[in-house]
């Protein structure tokens, strides 16, 4: 089967449309309920899980020496972290559990691995180790994997807390900062330097810590984890891990003290599944907001698939006469069969789909996009020359095209 997988993820929480199938005659149009199939975890409640992880020579004395340091009336216990003080941040918001306990994670001066969905929240808890350490006195390093993702955040970070510095390959603005955004390359170099100005960091923020996974870059997160001071207390943000108690069990056994883990399924922004048949009716919904599958809605997509494909191999093969086929046409023309025209062998049915016939469904799908109020939208090829290709057709569309209303 041909279709193309469309992914709905509505950043500015709009309603979400209660239609199943997204015609391309009426884009509103109501189906039967469709029956469920499979049903994945609920991601639209707000819960979090935590674990902590400790080293192997943990004792109880280690732990009721905790105690005797934190007041459990003000922060809690090690498997049950609450912050009852008063906060180095405020926000303007009520925060979600997996936020709440990753402060309290880092009011008791412990390390932390979040795990989250993307736009889920993890910066609060960046934001709110820094604010510690300017309200402390100390120093604090926020690494990326990626030179622009560090130049956003200095921007951001700058408007927030205002003494930021930045260090990449490139750039180095104001290095003396209480707070200085880096990639985790600098921070590796400035370990091997033995640099004076890792002696007053208190925290170390690593974003995007899966990119510890890549095989040709990951050995620079293994070694400036490896290499940090023991005294140094560090944050983990990722929407990816998936091995995040393995992960904090590993930072623990280096640095000798617990490593929290914190993550949650839950998603603020809700995500649908559509797809597009080539050649078929509109778009249907395969997997709805709440994770369930439409089991119905997928037999209807395979029965238009299946139609559209019958219009497409139906009496139009011809060839120069050659044995009459009926599988969707060659590489050239139109034809089907295995004639000795232009026709060629029969195919699937997305066998004959042009690079023109792929230009009009882009249009089809983002008119429908378009028409449900879904923007912005990204959509992605893998050939810079189709995304040029798409991106002028489209272009000629939004000029008044015969079609119209493709939209740039």
């Amino acid at each position: 089967f041909t279709y193309v997988n469309i992914y709905i993820y509505m950043m500015n929480k709009r309603p979400l449309p209660d239609s199943e199938h997204l015609g391309a005659s009426n884009v509103s149009s109501k189906n039967p309920a469709p029956t469920t199939d499979y049903i994945v975890p609920n991601t639209t409640v707000k819960t979090c899980t935590h674990e902590i992880a400790f080293p192997e020579d943990w004792t109880e004395e280690k732990t009721t020496e905790i105690l005797n340091r934190l007041d459990e009336k003000t922060y809690g216990t090690l498997n049950k972290p609450e912050f009852h003080g008063s906060r180095a941040k405020s926000y303007p918001f009520i925060l979600d559990p997996f936020q709440e306990t990753s402060v309290a994670c880092l009011e008791r001066r412990e390390s932390v691995m979040v795990s989250a969905h993307t736009s889920a929240g993890k910066t609060v808890v960046a934001e709110y180790a820094i604010a510690m350490a300017f309200r402390d006195k100390q120093r604090v390093i926020y690494t990326s994997p990626l030179k622009a993702l560090s130049n956003q955040k200095f921007r951001e970070l700058t408007a927030e807390f205002g003494d930021v510095g930045l260090m990449t390959g490139d750039v180095s603005i104001n290095p003396n900062a209480s707070c200085i955004v880096m990639t985790t390359e600098i921070l590796r170099s400035m370990i091997y330097r033995g640099s004076e100005l890792l002696r007053e960091v208190a925290w170390v923020i690593f974003d995007e810590i899966h990119y510890m996974q890549d095989r040709e870059r990951g050995v620079v997160w293994e070694e400036t984890i490896v290499f940090l001071d023991h005294d140094c207390h560090m944050v983990f943000l990722s929407a990816t891990l998936s091995n995040a108690k393995e992960f904090a069990g590993w930072v623990a056994h280096l640095h000798k003290q617990p490593c929290h883990v914190v993550y949650t399924d839950f998603r603020p922004t809700p995500l649908q599944h559509y797809a597009y048949p080539l050649g078929g009716d509109g778009l249907f919904l395969l997997l709805d907001e709440k994770g369930r599958f439409r089991g119905e809605n997928f037999a209807r997509l395979r029965a238009s698939l299946a139609s559209a494909s019958e219009r497409r191999g139906g009496g139009r093969g011809r060839g120069r006469q050659g044995r009459e086929g009926g599988g969707g046409g060659g590489r050239e023309g139109e034809g089907g069969g295995r004639g000795r025209g232009r026709g060629g062998r029969g195919g699937g049915s997305s066998s004959a789909v042009s690079k023109t016939d792929m230009r009009i469904h882009v249009a089809q799908i983002l008119k429908l996009v378009v028409r449900q109020k879904w923007e912005p939208v990204i959509f992605f090829s893998f050939g810079r020359k189709d995304c040029e290709a798409y991106a002028n057709a489209l272009r000629g569309r939004g000029q008044g095209g015969k079609h119209g209303g493709g939209g740039g």
